[in-house]
């Protein structure tokens, strides 16, 4: 055995995420939906995985994220925990688990925790979630707050519009984290805010503020899975987001090479098969003209025993 040890990995916890409040370092966060997706976030290195309600979009194929569940939300974040070593997991709240009641958001937000091994919720809204908040951190369930453009509401916002353009929009938007700040949130996520406006909340709260469409002053930055490594080739493409490859259209190119390799029998070649035990073949015949004896399983156990 060697005298030197692998390094130990070190889980993110709420405690380091806050820690890295105004630091040099910023934040970073990407969303997961599955065990492979976590595995590939979590070693790249990246700080805060989330299990977003976004789900409904990437992977069920609907057009807003209003019709996923709960439970399809705690199946899904326990799938990327299972992937998931190092960064911190937060699971995202769906539409309508955390409003009806206060009882019904803490025991959602909850199931998170319980079932599916999530470090944190996030849920949605600013000074009319603020008891919520409350009472779902004094369960002992840390939360994350989102403002601005918040997908939920969207019918209500009146369609996917930046947030806080004018100095009273801006002004609910300052109140609203400062809100979810008392209440107890330990972060918060701004989506499509003015960069000014994001870089003076970013400044007022004591906790770290995750961007995505708010500038470059925030703690930290959130950006969709499919979106950084452009896994869909749907011609939309939100400003706010960079793609860092273009995996789709090269997913589309191997899947065709498979296709037509199959088509004209290049695939699968010798190399890809595997044959009989040496002199067993010869034999072959001859087994084949005898009365079958036992069953499948019975020849398969005793082929691989001999």
């Amino acid at each position: 055995m060697s005298s030197q040890s692998a390094p130990q990995k070190r889980r993110q916890t709420v405690p380091r995420i806050q820690a890295r409040k105004g630091g040099k370092k910023p934040l970073t966060m990407l969303t997961a939906y599955t065990y492979a997706h976590a595995r590939l976030v979590d070693a790249a290195g990246v700080d805060m995985i989330l299990v977003g309600d976004s789900l409904a979009n990437v992977c069920l194929g609907h057009e807003t994220t209003l019709p996923v569940t709960v439970e399809q939300m705690v199946y899904h974040t326990a799938a990327v925990r299972r992937g998931t070593e190092q960064a911190l997991v937060v699971g995202d709240m769906p539409f309508l688990s955390y409003n009806v009641s206060i009882p019904q958001a803490i025991e959602n937000a909850g199931r998170f925790l319980k079932e599916a091994g999530a470090d944190a919720v996030k849920l949605e809204g600013g000074t009319e979630v603020a008891e919520t908040v409350r009472a779902i951190t004094r369960a002992g369930i840390p939360v994350m707050g989102h403002v601005g453009l918040t997908p939920q509401t969207v019918s209500k916002l009146g369609g996917y519009k930046v947030q806080g353009k004018s100095a009273l929009a801006a002004r609910h938007l300052v109140d609203a984290c400062l809100a979810l700040e008392e209440a107890g949130a330990f972060a918060v996520v701004m989506e499509c805010v003015p960069s000014d406006v994001a870089s003076e909340i970013t400044q007022r709260l004591e906790i770290p503020t995750i961007g995505i469409g708010a500038g470059p002053s925030t703690d930290g930055q959130v950006l969709v899975f499919h979106d950084v490594l452009g896994v869909f080739v749907n011609g939309f493409e939100p400003r706010f987001v960079k793609r860092y490859a273009n995996l789709g259209e090269q997913a589309v190119k191997a899947i065709s090479e498979f296709v037509q390799e199959v088509q004209t029998g290049a695939f699968p070649a010798p190399e890809h098969g595997f044959a009989m035990t040496r002199g067993e073949g010869d034999k072959l015949s001859g087994a084949l003209s005898e009365p079958t004896r036992g069953t499948v399983a019975d020849g398969l156990v005793a082929s691989e025993s001999e």
